[in-house]
């Protein structure tokens, strides 16, 4: 599978409807952008079973700035809803396979877990901050 524009109309059914979703947020002036985007398409031929997203934040100025996208290439990974990887930088194509293959091998109901316990510790100090006040 080859990479797919994303955009503000079809990022989040993308994001919800796939297991794996990869996205590449760049723009045609970037230089570094252009060194990476070769390197994640042979990464979407390689891994068919995962969706690769491309956002050109030119085109896409309200989603970039709702995720914070401040330096480009920016690379996010969500698996199963959840973003599990964002990182500004262009990688090489054996530190992208290395990354998917974490993500891959992660237990979800670990994730959701640790994810769950640092809402309630967050919840809980907020309580006692405004307890406090």
């Amino acid at each position: 599978m080859s990479t797919r524009e994303l955009s503000a109309e079809n990022f989040e059914q993308t994001v919800e409807s796939n297991d794996i979703v990869l996205v590449d947020w760049w723009a045609p002036w970037c230089g570094p952008c252009r060194v990476f985007g070769p390197v994640f398409e042979k990464a979407s031929e390689k891994h068919t079973d995962i969706v690769f997203g491309k956002i050109n934040t030119d085109d896409q100025k309200d989603l970039a700035q709702a995720f914070s996208i401040r330096s480009i290439p920016t690379l996010f990974i969500f698996r199963e809803k959840v973003l599990l990887f964002a990182e500004a930088g262009s990688l090489p194509a054996s530190a992208l396979d290395q990354v998917i293959e974490k993500v891959r091998s992660l237990d979800m109901n670990e994730v959701r877990a640790k994810i769950a316990e640092q809402e309630a510790k967050i919840a809980a100090e907020g309580g006692q901050a405004a307890e406090e006040a």
